[in-house]
């Protein structure tokens, strides 16, 4: 892992040692900053040393001649067969690293070396061996590892970060109004735009070349569902298992400590499973967990003893964290590592767990990716259950189903140890599905996944906002890329936009950003290569089997897994914000969500807000999500917007 920064059309020594100054802790083992003559090129980069710790993996890095030079973060797994490739043809190797093998790759196949990496990553390429030059950005299949970009006049800035994008002098913050409105729907702002106007993230599996003044983006690869020719399930399901262990065991590849993310769910209990049987000595994992009284209002209070089973399955090293942090000042600092707005308290839970493990290891494994790939979501099976609730006549489904729902919240009183959370939950998902039935699946999805609908957000903004964002559509992004997905099932449509949106906009971004914030890298196994070339050509009725997710998968792993980690029910990897926001951040949010706030930033109806806090406070709604969120945007406009201080 490492910070990545660069210019091109201009370059100043002091601006690039800023940029990298500001992500150090991306990469505190070694830094660096290259010039090119002329004075057009600028590259930077921080370094976290996990292959070939010595000085020879100094980047930027260059060939021998220095005509081509790179700035890179990420791991490239199948690093070893390519230099042995290139060693055949000639090229001679000064370090062990994987970034040094990228160098010469592309020496060697130019661009198309893009497609021979399996591994996560983002890079800057410039290659000054034909005048006046050209730089090359690039970024893995599924954006694991980030990248953002901006004009400014006739020049490119980027960075692994947009906090070093705008310390860059004459690099304006501004507030991009449709991203908020996509931000308040979703809680993370679809790409390719981020939430500052005119900064942009690369999408993924995309290069971005850059020559005479002149940019343009190419995609080299993009995700394709294909089916193969017809092969039992048992067959599938063993041929799935040899290939997880390939790929776990090529992201165990390091010459530092590492260990597992353990939340004691499938995914990660699956990493556990297979890397415990590559590991000489016990595999180290760590779970994190919030007191019983913090998390009395959440969904879920197994994590820990699920992580525990596993662990003492696998003897593990295993490292419980129990944490009460002070949340309150703990919010900001995610706030400013995450760059962007996002409403996802995971990211807290991944920054705690990082900086815990921080002392002992560089390396985490995770299952991150395994929902997207396998088929895990409830917005899957919510979509085969409205299509069978669909078939039953409105009057028949509404009104048994209405009954029901209203007697769901009366189950915390009436059934002894059932848990506020639960039924929270399981409310909140019927009710979203009977509102869903009757919708176009697309626009299903759209709003299953979203926190408003457009008329929603329409009346929580103040006049002169809702005249500004006239006709937008939050999901107009994850609509365009179900058309993109073309004439495939629909599960695998779903896949597709999941792929292009959710995994890489919150999921991947929260973890590589509050990882990096304690110096650790994050690795997903579930994402390799091989992994998802064969899980792209599976049925949809072997992801989805009836109302059964990752069916495949379960069965790949039946004999590694304890049964009850196997058929463990799908629970969210988050932290215990309704009581957090009912106790701990209650001033918080008065003071932030004031009226007097909400009046200076102009953007929300102070008594639209003050609705959702009153009726989440007396329990007529449970609006948890929407304050985080704008919460969360007003702690974000403070900090980058209205006094962003880069030194």
């Amino acid at each position: 892992m490492c910070g990545i920064c660069g210019t091109a059309g201009f370059a100043d020594q002091r601006a690039l040692e800023r940029m990298v100054g500001l992500m150090t802790h991306r990469g505190p083992d070694d830094h660096g900053t290259f010039v090119a003559p002329g004075r057009r090129f600028g590259l930077g980069n921080c370094r976290l040393s996990i292959i070939d710790l010595s000085a020879a993996g100094h980047m930027p890095m260059s060939n021998e001649d220095g005509s081509v030079w790179i700035s890179y973060n990420g791991e490239i797994y199948n690093f070893s067969s390519l230099r042995a490739e290139l060693e055949a043809k000639g090229h001679c190797f000064r370090s062990h690293t994987d970034s040094e093998v990228l160098v010469h790759g592309y020496e060697e196949w130019g661009l198309n070396l893009l497609s021979r990496l399996n591994g996560m990553f983002a890079l800057a390429v410039l290659d000054m061996r034909a005048q006046p030059g050209k730089l090359f950005l690039a970024r893995d299949r599924f954006g694991i590892k980030p990248l953002y970009y901006t004009q400014l006049n006739d020049g490119l800035i980027f960075a692994s970060e947009i906090k070093a994008i705008l310390s860059v002098v004459g690099v304006p913050r501004e507030v991009d109004l449709g991203s908020l409105h996509r931000y308040l729907a979703f809680l993370w702002v679809p790409g390719p735009e981020t939430m500052f106007k005119n900064i942009y993230k690369l999408p993924p599996g995309h290069y971005l070349q850059w020559r005479d003044g002149q940019q343009s983006i190419h995609s080299y690869w993009d995700i394709r569902f294909e089916s193969a020719p017809a092969r039992k399930e048992g067959a599938l399901a063993e041929e799935l298992s040899e290939i997880l262990e390939r790929a776990v065991k090529r992201h165990l590849i390091s010459d530092v400590p590492l260990g597992v993310f353990l939340s004691g769910g499938l995914d990660s209990s699956a990493i556990v499973a297979l890397a415990s049987r590559m590991s000489s000595e016990a595999l180290k994992t760590y779970t994190i967990s919030y007191r019983p009284e913090d998390s009395i209002l959440e969904q879920s209070d197994d994590d820990a003893s699920s992580a525990r089973l596993v662990a003492q399955v696998f003897q593990t090293n295993h490292h419980e964290i129990v944490v009460k942090p002070d949340v309150a000042d703990l919010l900001p600092k995610v706030i400013w590592h995450l760059d962007e707005p996002v409403a996802d308290p995971a990211a807290i839970s991944t920054y705690l767990i990082s900086r815990a493990a921080h002392p002992e290891l560089k390396v985490l494994l995770s299952g991150q990716g395994g929902d997207e790939v396998f088929a895990g979501y409830r917005v899957y099976r919510a979509d085969r259950l409205a299509r069978m609730l669909r078939a039953i006549p409105y009057p028949l489904r509404n009104g048994p189903a209405s009954s029901i729902l209203s007697l769901l919240p009366r189950l915390k009183e009436l059934v002894p140890g059932v848990r506020p959370g639960l039924i929270l939950a399981a409310h909140r998902y019927l009710t979203k599905l009977l509102q869903s039935v009757d919708l176009e699946p697309e626009q299903r999805y759209v709003f299953s996944r979203s926190y408003y609908t457009d008329a929603q957000e329409m009346g929580l903004y103040t006049p002169e906002l809702r005249g500004a964002l006239t006709g937008s559509v939050a999901g107009d992004r994850h609509l365009a890329y179900f058309e993109e997905a073309g004439n495939v099932e629909f599960l695998n449509k779903m896949l597709y936009v999941d792929l292009k949106t959710f995994l890489p906009e919150l999921n991947l971004t929260y973890s590589d950003k509050l990882s990096s914030a304690a110096s650790v890298e994050v690795r997903v196994p579930f994402l390799d290569n091989e992994v998802f070339d064969f899980m792209s050509s599976v049925p949809a009725c072997l992801k989805l089997n009836g109302l059964k997710t990752k069916h495949l998968m379960r069965l790949a792993l039946k004999d590694k897994l304890p049964k009850k980690i196997l058929h463990r029910r799908k629970a969210g990897f988050g932290a215990p914000i309704r009581m957090w926001l009912r106790r701990d951040l209650r001033e918080m949010v008065d003071e932030v969500l004031s009226v007097k706030s909400l009046e200076l930033r102009g953007y929300f109806d102070p008594c639209a807000v003050r609705r959702l806090i009153d009726d989440d406070r007396e329990g007529r709604a449970d609006n948890t999500y929407r304050i985080w969120a704008l919460m969360t945007l007003e702690l974000w406009h403070r900090t980058f917007i209205d006094r962003f201080l880069p030194d």
